[in-house]
């Protein structure tokens, strides 16, 4: 094993280098969200630092229900252990030492809501296709990363793989030769029809009523609820990701490339990382819509901010993750030192609060992952029993939605998103597909049903924007 790296000639936006690998297996890439600045238009924002990009994984793991898939350079089989325990297992042996760069090589992918199943009993209610599984995740050897504050890019990898150093001269060369055309050119995307969603306001107002009388009824404090938006689609949807990042940028954006599914998340919310030891959570709670009239718009961040509703709605989430970082955390290190900070995104305001801890010698990221998992931000409180009335009253299961995408890396360091204003585009063998994607919020005592259905509109209006400008038709 010797680590390899490879200076790259640095551009503002990292896609030209993924337009080299997107069509590769497994092809991802970690966005911080660096191209437009939604207000002014001009490269840069307040989002970007690093960009990582990945292709080629040498171990993947697809997890349906109890099952998981392990391929490890073309030899499969199929495992019924806890797939967090498999990530962990296929990782420790693969230690690196710290780096310049956030991530060297690891695991990348998304642990997507429904993994939760295999953390605690849920009843089997809402609608399953089947069709998107639980947890991708691929173990990657090189990566190019891209560090934007220091105008800098490199191709990285710890060189645990042998392919990887028969490839080295031909993906250096590959990456070298980024102004050039590429081989392969991505397919147009198209939305076919109408956009629907798995609830229209009735239902959605039956749902909220539901979660008002066990709110008092003592059954919990906060529900997370959601609809699901979506619209039959053809092409490639790396098209509609490159759209997405240009309306609404965010700092932890991806896209993953299944072949047959595309992963598309435009995402302003960490769930968790870790670095060197050091935990951080920023949980998301409370929104306002954005304004085009200034004045207006800096009216709906005041509220936002002097909101008492929305302060407690985000300290109820603020505990609740205080709790489940503790687990691996060392006792006494768990801090909740900024509350309530306004961020401001290209179409709402939200508040965001940051808790930090110090993760125990003997535990992992991915211990603290499972541990954790899924966020509380996007469950409600107390998280068990807001997920079995999810499970209630949401018509679909969520699949990726409200899970977590990131990476996992060689030397034990960790960033995840909350995988919320994410698109899942799932297309059979003909080429005709559906695009769909959610947007919900946290019910309070106090909340109001009219104003908690226009949220859920507000988050969804740039996805909506994005299909609108590839829609040609509608039912």
């Amino acid at each position: 094993m010797s680590f390899l790296e490879h200076q790259l000639q640095y551009r503002t936006d990292s896609a030209q280098y993924f337009a080299r690998i997107a069509h590769m297996p497994w092809a991802m890439f970690l966005d911080s969200g660096q191209l437009l600045d939604p207000l002014t238009g001009k490269a840069g924002s307040q989002y970007g630092h690093y960009d990582i990009l990945v292709a080629k994984p040498f171990m993947t793991f697809s997890t349906r229900a109890e099952h998981t898939e392990v391929v490890k350079h073309n030899e499969k089989y199929i495992s019924t252990e806890d797939p967090f325990k498999l990530i962990n297992e296929a990782l420790t042996p693969l230690r690196a030492t710290k780096s310049a760069w956030p991530f060297t090589g690891g695991a990348v992918g998304y642990f997507g809501y429904d993994l939760a199943r295999r953390l605690e009993k849920l009843e089997s209610i809402a609608a399953n296709d089947g069709l998107v599984p639980d947890m991708q995740i691929g173990i990657y050897d090189w990566a190019i990363v891209v560090d934007h504050r220091n105008k800098s890019a490199h191709l990285v990898s710890n060189g645990f793989d042998n392919k990887t150093h028969e490839e080295w001269v031909s993906l250096c060369a590959l990456f070298d030769k980024v102004d050039e055309v590429d081989a392969v050119q991505p397919a147009q995307f198209e939305v076919t029809s109408a956009v629907h969603s798995n609830m229209d306001k009735r239902a959605y107002a039956t749902a909220f009523n539901a979660i008002q009388t066990y709110i008092h009824e003592g059954d919990c404090y906060q529900v997370n609820l959601a609809q699901r938006f979506s619209a039959s689609a053809r092409g490639d949807a790396w098209r509609f990701y490159q759209k997405l990042r240009e309306v609404s940028p965010a700092p932890f954006m991806a896209y993953m490339n299944f072949g047959d599914m595309q992963v598309v998340s435009g995402s302003p919310e960490r769930f968790l990382q870790v670095a060197d030891g050091h935990v951080e959570t920023r949980p998301i709670k409370g929104t306002r819509p954005r304004a085009e009239d200034a004045e207006q718009d800096a009216q709906y961040a005041k509220e936002l901010q002097e909101s008492i509703k929305d302060r407690a709605e985000n300290l109820m989430i603020v505990d609740l993750l205080r709790n489940d970082i503790s687990k691996n955390c060392v006792t006494g290190s768990v801090k909740a030192n900024n509350l309530f900070q306004l961020q401001s995104f290209a179409n709402v305001h939200h508040l965001v609060s940051i808790v930090t801890g110090e993760l125990q010698v003997h535990k992992t990221a991915i211990d603290l992952l499972r541990g954790c998992f899924p966020g509380g931000s996007i469950t409600g409180a107390p998280k068990l029993r807001s997920m079995q009335i999810i499970e209630e009253l949401e018509p679909h299961r969520r699949g990726v939605y409200c899970g977590a995408i990131g990476y996992i890396g060689f030397d034990g360091n960790m960033d995840t998103n909350i995988a919320i204003r994410t698109a899942v585009y799932v297309a059979n063998k003909e080429g005709d597909g559906e695009i769909s994607f959610y947007a919900g919020g946290g019910i309070v005592a106090d909340s109001d049903v009219e104003r908690e259905y226009v949220e859920t509109w507000d988050k969804a209006s740039s996805m909506l924007k994005v299909v609108a400008c590839f829609s040609h038709k509608a039912d």
